[in-house]
């Protein structure tokens, strides 16, 4: 049986909103939803029963599964209908029942999402987050407001991140992780509240690092963890790793700038 489609890509079904900007390869499945104001780059296909709406920008070939909601207005009592926006990248794939919401006010106004992420099902982002690239957030991932998440971090299922905190590119959660302080670069943790276990050696691998870099992060986790030093302390002795691994300059530098942006009073997991 044949299946009649408005335009070429576009289910019968679909409600596209005129003034919404798709792309002519964008595809669009039964029953799914945009708004006026939804702007959506080449090659990227949407699932059926999707809701996009907002202020929302997503670009180029990505895969966005059924029962999407992209662009809703924030979790946030105190906003009053701001053209606050989401932009999501390129070459992302979302799973299914995701909601990402539109910043607030009280920030940027931007939720924003990288390129070639990798998110799992009934993951949340609140308003205002900020997901970087290459990462993978397992199923249920559930971030609360202007949470900032750098390249490659990996959030095992069931992880719950409080607001405003920050995860380091690199690092990694177990499954049902509970943060409520920042994670530095490179550090995986697991518990309730998490504590941090280990370095991520075997993702630095995988990504090509040499042994000279991961001795470095091998240094970094000693300062952080094993030598009873303040914060301070630490970052000092962090910084003199170069001396003895030169190659490591841009993880000493991303470690050191992450330390000195971690308040006192919410500190990093230990």
């Amino acid at each position: 049986m044949s299946v009649e489609v408005v335009t070429p890509g576009i289910h019968a079904t679909a409600l596209v909103d005129p003034k919404a900007e798709l792309d002519t390869s964008v595809s669009v499945g039964p029953y799914t939803v945009i708004g006026p104001h939804v702007r959506i780059g080449a090659g990227t296909r949407i699932g059926a029963h999707c809701v996009i709406e907002g202020h929302t920008t997503i670009g180029q070939n990505n895969r966005i599964f059924q029962f999407n909601s992209l662009g809703a207005i924030p979790q946030d009592k105190k906003y009053a209908g701001e053209p606050c926006e989401l932009v999501i990248g390129d070459g992302n794939t979302i799973r299914e029942f995701c909601t990402f919401n539109i910043g607030s006010p009280g920030d940027a106004g931007v939720t924003r999402v990288g390129n070639d992420n990798w998110i799992m099902a009934y993951v949340h982002l609140a308003h205002d987050c900020q997901v970087g690239n290459h990462t993978i957030f397992a199923n249920n991932a559930q971030l609360a407001g202007h949470v900032q998440v750098g390249d490659w971090v990996i959030l095992g299922g069931f992880t719950v991140v409080h607001q405003f905190v920050r995860l380091g590119a690199h690092s990694m959660t177990a499954m049902c992780s509970l943060l409520f302080a920042d994670l530095p670069p490179f550090v995986m943790c697991q518990g309730q509240p998490a504590e941090a276990r280990s370095m991520n050696f075997e993702g630095l691998r995988r990504r090509g690092f040499s042994p000279d870099r991961i001795a470095a992060v091998k240094a970094m986790h000693k300062a952080l963890y094993r030598e009873d030093l303040t914060l301070e302390q630490a970052r000092t002795q962090i910084v003199a790793l170069v001396e003895k691994h030169p190659e490591a300059q841009p993880d000493v530098d991303m470690m050191t700038a992450f330390l000195a942006q971690t308040s006192p009073q919410r500190g990093i997991v230990r």
